[in-house]
């Protein structure tokens, strides 16, 4: 069977319809939440569930990828993304909302867990090649948090007796736009290899691949830039409210943030090439810490839309090359299980961020939480530089794994 050469423009398309689906319903449930009676610290505890339910199944999906198929675990995602945002917003209490964010939460990483896959499986060997298709991948995931936010603040009102009916409207329009992305994953798998080989080649335990070096480093700064993007999602809402910027244009200001990021994602194999990864990769982080820890600051809006095009050129940088990262320190036979793993620090960010924001939200006010986020940017920053000189970080370089075999070969 002829592999089909446009799997990865269908999977970034995929992709962008089921990213759109929870960017809509992300800040839909925040809106519908405030107009349930949330405080800071429910809106905080809604958004940190949404990544619960996935903090404890990443790892066994892993390593379910890992002997087997990638793409089945993209339908039962989009199904699942649906389920969560049209029940959410049906429900008609705070639980009811937490239960349902959490299923959609769960349907986000299953996608994400077998779409990562496909793309670590099916790249060329070479680390430019990985770093080119993960960003085109990525890109997916920014045109969704480019679109969903912009039609998210449209369908919803900032009036207060309509703010609850139309965020409603917006959860289950949300669900419509992630059906659509079925559409693209038909015959996107490639079958190289036979799921009973994989499966036959037995599994890598995972302290071993979290002892591999800059597989940490790769998920501590996923986790710090996901967990920007995150709380971004969920909290600028509130500081609009706050603030009195109208739903609308918030959803505007978090897609120039999309946006931005496309930008950075389409240009990052020129970027790579003229700084090097170390600098790129730590600059970016720095000026995303600086400019997280800036929007805490009662600024206009027309200040905050230019902090929000550099910030997310800043953060577009950090999720496709510490997949490149994770991919090429781990073990042949175990990179779905350490994409897994790196899902799995995301994931406990979005429990552990969004709870604590919204702990320092009611203690210091809405804006306090970017300050935080700010401090999380800024030590990844100071990972990047290992990250960047860890081995087979650089163009051309066998990947460490490689690097170890031969080194215990006795020379001839």
């Amino acid at each position: 069977m002829r592999p089909n050469r446009y799997w990865l423009l269908r999977l970034v398309l995929a992709f962008g319809f089921a990213q759109a689906a929870v960017s809509m319903a992300r800040p839909a449930v925040s809106y519908r939440a405030l107009s349930l009676g949330a405080d800071e610290r429910a809106v905080g505890v809604i958004a940190g569930v949404y990544a619960l339910l996935p903090l404890f199944a990443a790892v066994p999906l892993g390593r379910r990828t890992d002997r087997g198929r990638c793409a089945p675990l993209l339908p039962a995602g989009v199904v699942l993304i649906a389920g969560g945002c049209a029940l959410s917003g049906t429900a008609g209490s705070l639980p009811a909302m937490a239960a349902w964010s959490g299923v959609m939460g769960l349907g986000h990483l299953c996608f994400v867990i077998g779409a990562q896959s496909i793309v670590a499986r099916q790249s060329p060997p070479a680390a430019a090649e990985q770093d080119r298709n993960f960003g085109h991948f990525t890109i997916g995931a920014s045109l969704g948090q480019l679109v969903g936010p912009v039609a998210a603040g449209l369908l919803i009102s900032g009036e207060d007796g309509a703010l609850g009916r139309t965020s409603a409207l917006a959860l289950v329009v949300s669900a419509a736009v992630g059906a659509v992305s079925l559409a693209s994953l038909w015959r996107i798998e490639h079958r190289t290899e036979r799921p009973q080989a994989r499966a036959a080649a037995g599994k890598v335990p995972v302290r071993r691949i979290l002892r591999a070096r800059g597989v940490p480093a790769g998920i501590f700064i996923s986790l710090a830039v996901l967990s920007a993007t995150d709380i971004l999602t969920a909290y600028l809402p509130v500081i609009g409210e706050r603030r009195s910027i109208a739903p609308a244009t918030v959803g505007l200001l978090l897609s120039l943030r999309a946006a931005a990021t496309i930008a950075c994602r389409l240009v990052m194999p020129p970027m790579i090439r003229l700084l090097g990864r170390t600098v790129l990769l730590t600059g970016t982080c720095l000026l995303a810490g600086l400019l997280c820890a800036a929007i805490a600051l009662p600024v206009p809006v027309s200040a905050l839309a230019p902090m929000l095009l550099a910030l997310g050129f800043c953060l577009g940088v950090g999720q496709p090359l510490s997949m490149t990262t994770v991919v090429r320190a781990a073990p042949d036979r175990a990179r779905s299980t350490a994409l897994a793993l790196r899902l799995t620090g995301n994931r406990l960010g979005q429990v552990a961020a969004p709870a604590s924001a919204g702990l320092v939200a009611g203690a210091a006010g809405p804006a306090a939480p970017f300050v935080v986020l700010g401090g999380l940017l800024l030590v990844a920053a100071g990972l990047g530089v290992r990250v960047g000189r860890q081995p087979g970080a650089a163009d051309g370089e066998p990947e460490p794994a490689a690097r170890r075999r031969r080194a215990r070969q006795p020379s001839r």
